[in-house]
């Protein structure tokens, strides 16, 4: 029998018949991946963790955290505003050391460091060579996306569990092993029991094979498999969510309305990629974008670039905030990277290493406008302006400080049947967190988790209130303003300057206030 050239005789077909069924699923054979520059990156990957670490008792608690503190007192499947996984790291710090900032932050860091070893994987998946490895580490460890992950937050774990995905995946779609997919479902359950985003992502990874292939992966039974281990792990969550009425829905509409201190207009999505990595590096993730898109090369992987613009259509069109999208950008800098290091190498390679060099270090030099480098006292004079998440860290001390000179001016008879009641979740965070040394109460606070956990007892009929303005708190028979917070060290927060009210003679109980006064921003 004869064999034609193209492989298509009879024993070709037989051979072909009796293949494993995984060999189907396989990219074309091509040479080995580049060698990784494991140790150099290690180093760095450490390097950065060691740099948050230190940075990590500097200014005080983020808003967020004190929180997640209160929260992790409180362990459940879920939350108005969030899944249960950054309370639970939370509640697990404190246990260790209740009063290290340093500890609590330290997975944060370690996640850090991880990000950068991923993006050196992923570079090379996407045939990247040392050098390249070495260029898309360095930028990501130098953007201010970094910063998501100084502190504990869902940002910072998303993003990592994010990038971690998008490695997988690539892993799978090069190799063909279709059982890879249950490691990624794995994975996208932790993720999703951190951040309901993990889910926008993997949306837009299905529209992108769906799109642009390879479309392999719909027609297998692991893939959906992986799906049903995923759903599995965010069930309980959203079983949580059902029961509640589905609060989270309420919270992405306030941050749609901009009733967040991150909110931004939905045009904003992609054009504030440029903040999360300098504006010079921009080149590099670009490329990396449109080589996803057209390099034959990478054709396997055009699902992940397709994804990038799926994603970010759902982002606009939801009303999200440009660091959701940011999860994509060390994907598109590890697919960038060779060729910015072509670029280098193809002409005048000294002036362009120089260039190179020039805006590292200009990244690095910008640092203290996203991480806390300069000395507090310092940023009212900073040449950089003070971020929000910044600002969230500074003058808890000093304004639970001025609500219990308040609490302690009332008389006797007053004092005994005083409550504390904020106006958002940091504020009584912040008094649960420094209060109990100043001899304070526990705080009440009709936001998000803080609503959740229940009004005030029926029997405290005075309320020092912490930054609401007159119009909320019609409740209040008389009121009168008896301190502004203060800060003390000159920095604008969105909490320097509210008024500390004190509220006598309610008009109504408490359980009757309460549902009326619920806000999910």
């Amino acid at each position: 029998m004869a064999i034609s050239k193209n492989g298509t005789g009879p024993v070709s077909r037989v051979m072909l018949s009796i293949r494993p069924a995984t060999a189907a699923h396989q990219s074309p054979p091509g040479p080995g991946l580049p060698p990784l520059a494991l140790r150099p990156v290690l180093a760095l990957a450490a390097a950065v963790t060691i740099v948050l670490v230190a940075l990590g008792g500097r200014y005080g608690y983020h808003g967020d955290e004190l929180y997640f503190l209160q929260a992790g007192q409180h362990l459940a499947w879920g939350y108005p505003d969030q899944p249960p996984f950054v309370p639970l790291v939370a509640r697990l710090m404190s246990g260790l050391d209740p009063g290290s900032l340093v500890l609590l932050r330290l997975p944060a860091a370690l996640s850090a460091g991880a990000l950068v070893l991923l993006t050196a994987l992923l570079t090379r998946e996407f045939r990247g060579g040392r050098a390249a490895q070495l260029l898309a580490c360095a930028v990501t460890a130098a953007a201010p996306l970094i910063a998501t992950m100084y502190g504990l937050g869902t940002e910072g774990f998303d993003l990592l569990f994010s990038v971690l995905l998008g490695w997988l995946v690539v892993r799978i779609l090069r190799t063909g092993e279709p059982r890879g997919w249950l490691g990624v479902g794995l994975i996208a359950g932790a993720g999703l029991l951190d951040s309901d985003l993990v889910a926008f992502l993997m949306c837009a990874v299905v529209a992108g094979l769906a799109i642009a292939g390879p479309r392999w992966p719909l027609r297998c039974g692991w893939f959906y498999a992986g799906g049903a281990v995923a759903l599995a792990l965010w069930a309980p969550y959203l079983a949580w969510q059902a029961s509640h009425g589905w609060p989270e829905l309420a919270v992405a509409h306030s941050i749609a309305a901009g009733g967040s201190g991150s909110s931004a207009p939905w045009w904003d999505i992609v054009p504030g990629q440029l903040d999360q990595v300098p504006v010079w590096f921009a080149p590099v993730w670009i490329a990396g974008l449109v080589r996803l898109l057209r390099d034959g090369e990478l054709r396997p992987y055009r699902a992940v670039g397709v994804a990038f613009g799926v994603l970010a259509v759902l982002f606009m069109a939801t009303g999200g905030k440009p660091y959701y999208l940011a999860v994509m950008l060390p994907l598109l800098l590890a697919a960038g990277a060779q060729p910015a290091m072509d670029w280098i190498g193809r002409a005048q390679p000294r002036l362009r290493r120089g260039l190179l060099a020039a805006g590292l270090v200009l990244s690095v030099a910008i640092l203290p406008a996203s991480l806390p480098i300069l000395p507090v006292t310092a940023l009212r004079h900073s040449p950089f302006p003070v971020s929000y998440d910044t600002s969230a860290t500074i003058g808890w001390p000093a304004y639970v400080r001025e609500i219990a000179r308040v609490y302690h001016s009332l008389p006797a008879a007053q004092q005994a049947a005083a409550v504390i009641v904020t106006s958002n979740y940091a504020e009584a965070g912040a008094v649960d967190r420094f209060g109990p040394a100043y001899r304070l109460p526990a705080a009440y606070s009709p936001e998000t988790g803080f609503w959740y956990w229940g009004p005030p007892p029926a029997s405290k009929t005075v309320a020092i209130i912490v930054g609401a303005d007159q119009a909320q708190i019609g409740f209040c028979g008389t009121a009168r303003v008896a301190a502004s917070l203060d800060n003390r060290v000159g920095v604008g927060t969105a909490e320097q300057g509210k008024p500390v009210w004190i509220c006598t003679q309610l008009k109504q109980s408490w359980a009757r206030i309460w549902p009326r006064v619920r806000y999910l921003g």
